[in-house]
């Protein structure tokens, strides 16, 4: 059997990638998340976990061990200085846990989402790229729903993301989630009928 290609799905917080990634699962395509990768890579007894916790204190950790993302993002969005150090750490142990998952796929084609897709260059690792793409106050109103976060952190996460303009330049294809989720399972459906059209990627 062929190796599969890689299709990288990527889009701004509040742009509605998890739930386009989700029809994408449940139309058998083999998918990786890299949030999921970076979760992988930092659980207890792992040793970025202990890497993470030496740099920046015990006051990381929760008390079962686990790693207190609340309070590491605080810090991190506060200085990027240490965010940098942060991304030097995980960045290439996350590479490795996507190549090793992606290597196993058996669908067609299988999928790399990540939200940092453009700005930690794991386009590299990808022969097509889509966006999931929504006005940015479609993106705030969506994200301070789901999270519960006022709108000085959404807004400095947007801001840490790869601009809209930056996203839509490495963009081979774009979908506009500014609909319901009727529409977007749709357009996932068409989209995944046009990919097991294409080898290697392209059209």
């Amino acid at each position: 059997m062929s190796q599969p290609w890689i299709l990288g799905l990527t889009g701004g917080i509040g742009s509605g990638k998890s739930a386009a990634a989700q029809h994408f699962i449940e139309l058998g395509v083999h998918l990786i998340d890299a949030d999921q990768a970076a979760r992988w890579v930092v659980e207890p007894g792992r040793p970025a976990l202990a890497r993470i916790a030496e740099h920046f204190g015990a006051d990381v950790l929760l008390a079962d061990g686990q790693l207190d993302r609340a309070t590491l993002r605080q810090r991190i969005f506060k200085n990027p200085g240490e965010r940098q150090w942060l991304e030097a750490l995980l960045h290439p142990l996350i590479g490795e846990e996507i190549v090793d998952y992606l290597g196993r796929a058996e669908s067609p084609y299988a999928i790399l989402v990540s939200p940092l897709l453009i700005e930690s260059g794991q386009t590299r690792m990808t022969q097509r790229v889509l966006v999931i793409d929504a006005p940015e106050a479609l993106q705030m109103q969506r994200t301070i729903a789901r999270d519960r976060s006022d709108e000085e952190q959404v807004r400095a996460i947007l801001k840490a993301q790869a601009s809209r303009e930056e996203r839509l330049r490495h963009a081979n294809d774009v979908l506009m989630n500014d609909r319901d989720a009727v529409w977007l399972k749709n357009e996932v459906e068409r989209l995944h009928r046009f990919y097991l059209t294409l080898k290697g990627g392209q059209s």
